[in-house]
């Protein structure tokens, strides 16, 4: 029998069983008025006939409430409008869980980019010997951030993960059990929650999906490709950052980050019990039980008896563990060695600290704290700082710096800010004491801007009576400027005697973090992603001159426009010319649930990402690298749309358009996320404090997406215009990484939908802004299908279109309430004697249609 096409399969187990389970959810009664789901289809209907006539939002809500719903009052209205709002939710959760039981079906988990691909490529190319050799030295490091782009509060999640359970059995008893369920659980907080319960939220993925889809990756290639021996390389890392995370938020203690590092420990001993118990029941021989026993009791007393008293190290783990397989090897006939052997591959995966956290603060806040250190020596008389180290140059400075050491005591300083940021640094040696090196060994320093902030960071953690640490200074290179003058400032600190005697101890490696979300914000698409891969160039050939291996720790959010979309195909194009023997990347929010949240998804993307790092180091070593004239055009490519994007975002109505236009303004107010949605407390605006997620979630609310694609448009037309368009079309066909960059580019067009806001290009004070937002769309879109020869949007991805199409239909609806509610607050705000207690319940709707519509798109913040 035959295999299905892709859209096939996905129409099949996705889009049928929709429409199915759909008509069973519209049809439950949750509340006094059962007409809810009656009235929710006529109104979509409604929506999509209206945006075709270019009616408003507020027109076609006005439409259907005459037709409807017979002489409604204003508050009858919104009581509807806040039904609606939570029947849509609940259709994402469904479509959401129908999805995840379907991904086995619809993408084939043995084809390219898994690992028995990889295994036959390798046979088929006769380079199993370099296979090995690459995985006993690569690694993929995927990081859980505590960024805020997921919605769903706890209960929520565990009723999506018992219905996808349901759908792939068919289970329609349970099913509409649980469909009754979620219609009567709450989906929002009503408070904010701490980076504590963050993380708490996070660590279900640790135990839940990625130790097991983790140890079941490195079991199947030792078995495969190593002929049975096991890998000596951390082959999959987890990293964790909520807890480690100070970077602008004030909620981040030093009892919180040691709370959670506790946790992290706790799990991963809990996850250890739990095999333990399992293999007890098998591993009954005689000389192998009461080992077991043993150690089942131990890991018992750690898990349930523990405050923070562990009764069994790692060490002792390990050599029990190897004392029984040789007994069951010599004795026993290998009788259950494969299980055994799958656990030992976990605990070399995680040892006791699960996955790492990281600390992370503000090169900023580093500033003042280091002055307040500083000064503190100064006034007590010592000499470790020189009198005039303020006056000093850069230069001289670093030369202080490298020679720094102290016993500094964080409860001597006033400056609470001083004091946490000290403290933070004994956090990572107490975290180490109790979950070993890998427990926390990572400082990254966001907004790096010079050597000095990376040697500050140095001289911070050494002059904590740390002579010799045991922890990687991680500078982050975030905007356009610093991505360019990255390397020099690596430089300068290869060639400082004390940090290059540091590297050396910690196996001259350099981590390297490149954000592409405030790449983007600072300099368009197509610079970001352009300035990082130069910059990725010149540090790899900078690193490779000193003898350091640089590795690139990539900050990427959920969209596109934030480095997200198709990333195993961006790891994949990296030539000869990037060093590549880590892939370390940043997973948040919903891209968490939606890219790993459940064992087939995981495993899928985890596969991909190791494929990239294959095709990219052992199938294709050369084919990537792009030519000096290709080169030559990415950088033209690069600087059009960066000129397009500058002038764009200096716009005089740049910032008041996104202030009174989108729901900006809204993100504060939904009690995601423990952290600000700005750095700074001022009531102003200002553009350089403003986060990414705000910023790129509110295009996305918009469904106007710029971030992902404004100035790529510009950018094409000028090798249109100037009969130079064979350049950029052979470049599309012949570069993989210009295709992806393009593809995700065309991702973020499919996202958008400027029917929704077509009524602002009236507005007098923002029409012919909207204008210009609108015509670079048309441009990017016209040209994108131009250069990959489509008619319609990723059209090579027709279940990735599929899929698109039906969430932008679910929340069409309540997109078009959300804009209603903007135009009835303007309109209030402009009444004599506004109505503030009205005003107050459309802020209301505004925000509570964020969670839906973020929730929908997947990859949108």
């Amino acid at each position: 029998m035959y295999t299905l096409p892709k859209i096939e399969r996905f129409n099949q187990d996705v889009l049928s069983k929709y429409h199915i389970y759909n008509s069973v959810f519209i049809t439950l009664p949750f509340d006094s008025i059962d007409n809810t789901g009656v009235l929710l289809p006529l109104f979509t209907e409604t929506c999509e006939t209206g945006f075709k006539k270019q009616e408003t939002p507020k027109e076609i809500f006005d439409f259907f409430s005459g037709k409807y719903l017979n002489n409604a009052s204003e508050q009858e209205k919104i009581d509807l409008m806040f039904r609606f709002i939570q029947y849509i939710e609940r259709q994402i959760v469904l479509f959401d869980a129908i999805e995840d039981a379907a991904f086995p079906e619809v993408n084939n988990m043995e084809g390219r980019g898994s690992l028995r691909d990889i295994k036959e490529r390798s046979d088929a190319k006769e380079k199993d010997d370099e296979l090995i050799e690459f995985l006993e030295n690569f690694n993929v490091r995927t990081v859980l951030t505590a960024h805020p782009t997921q919605f769903y509060p706890g209960p929520v999640l565990g009723i999506i993960n018992d219905l996808t359970e349901a759908i792939r059995l068919n289970d329609l008893f349970k099913i509409k059990q649980l469909l009754a369920q979620l219609g009567k659980t709450p989906f929002i907080q009503n408070e904010k929650p701490n980076p504590y319960d963050e993380a708490v939220s996070l660590i279900w993925y640790l135990e839940n999906v990625f130790y097991a889809t983790s140890g079941e990756i490195v079991h199947y290639l030792q078995k495969n490709i190593l002929n049975g021996n096991a890998i000596q390389n951390q082959l999959i890392k987890l990293g964790f950052w909520p807890g480690g995370d100070r970077d602008g938020n004030p909620f981040v203690t030093t009892e919180i980050t040691l709370k959670v590092a506790d946790r992290l420990r706790t799990s991963i001993l809990k996850c250890y019990y739990v095999e333990m118990r399992n293999l007890k029941r098998k591993l009954t021989f005689s000389g192998v039980d009461t080992l077991v026993s043993e150690l089942e009791h131990k890991l018992y007393r750690s898990v349930f008896y523990s405050k923070g008293e562990i009764y069994i190290t790692l060490d002792e783990l390990l050599t029990q563990l190897n004392l029984i397989r040789n007994i069951i090897i010599e004795k026993h006939q290998s009788l259950y060695l494969d299980e055994l052997e799958a656990f030992l591959v976990k605990i070399n995966l995680f040892g006791f600290h699960f996955a790492t956290l990281d600390i992370r603060q503000n090169s900023k806040i580093h500033n003042g704290v280091f002055k307040d250190v500083v000064n503190y020596y100064l006034n007590s008389g010592s000499d470790i700082f020189p009198k005039n180290y303020f006056e000093l140059s850069e230069e001289e400075k670093l030369v202080v710096l490298s020679k720094v050491k102290g016993e500094l005591n964080p409860a001597d300083f006033e400056d609470e800010i001083t004091r946490s940021t000290l403290e933070s640094v004994q956090a990572i040696k107490t975290i180490q004491k109790a979950n070993g090196e890998f427990g926390a060994n990572r400082y990254i320093i966001s907004n790096n801007e010079s050597a000095l902030n990376v040697m500050e960071t140095f001289a911070m953690i050494r002059l904590n009576n740390w002579e010799n640490p045991t922890v990687d200074v991680i500078p982050l290179f975030e905007s356009v400027d610093d991505l360019q003058n990255a390397h020099h400032i690596m430089e300068q600190l290869y060639t400082n005697p004390e940090y290059s005697k540091h590297l050396q101890a910690r196996g001259n490696k350099q981590t390297i973090m490149l954000g592409f979300s405030d790449g983007t914000k600072d300099g368009g698409y197509l610079m970001a992603n352009w300035s990082i891969y130069q910059a990725k160039i010149a540090l790899t050939e900078i690193s490779r001159k000193y003898g350091v291996k640089a590795i690139f720790f990539d900050g990427r959010g959920g969209p596109p426009a934030r480095g997200g979309g198709k990333t195993h195909k961006f790891y994949a194009s990296l030539g000869p010319k990037i060093e590549n023997n880590e892939i370390q990347i940043t997973v948040q929010g919903q891209t968490i649930s939606s890219n790993f949240g459940t064992l087939d998804s995981c495993r899928y993307n985890i596969e991909n990402l190791l494929s990239a790092g294959v095709t990219n180091q052992v199938f294709s070593k050369e084919k990537n690298e792009l030519s000096p004239e290709e080169t030559a055009i990415l950088t033209q490519l690069a600087g059009l749309g960066y000129d397009k994007y500058l002038s764009f975002k200096n716009h005089p109505k740049f910032i008041p358009y996104l202030e009174k236009m989108s729901t900006l303004k809204y993100y504060s107010k939904t009690n995601i996320g423990s952290r600000p949605s700005k750095r700074s407390k001022s009531e102003q605006l200002d553009f350089a404090d403003l986060r990414a997620i705000p910023f790129v979630g509110s295009w996305s609310q918009l469904k106007q997406n710029v971030p992902g694609f404004f100035g790529v448009g510009s950018a094409l037309k000028h090798f249109e215009e100037t009969n130079q368009w064979d350049k950029v079309y052979d470049l599309y066909h012949n570069s993989l990484f210009f295709r992806t960059l393009l593809e995700n580019s065309m991702m973020s067009l499919a996202k958008s939908f400027f029917p929704l806001t077509a009524y602002m290009r009236k507005d007098p004070e923002f029409g012919e802004f909207w204008q210009i937002i609108y015509d670079e769309f048309v441009e990017t879109k016209r040209l994108l299908l131009k250069i990959a020869d489509h008619k319609t949007l990723m059209e090579n991805y027709p279940d990735g279109i599929a899929s698109i199409q039906i969430r932008e239909r679910i929340v069409m609806p309540l997109l078009t309430i959300q804009q209603y509610a903007l135009l009835r607050i303007n309109e209030l705000n402009k009444e004599n004697g506004a109505n503030d207690e009205l005003i107050k319940v459309y802020e209301k709707i505004v925000t509570r249609s964020l969670f839906g519509n973020t929730n929908a798109s997947r990859n949108s913040a």
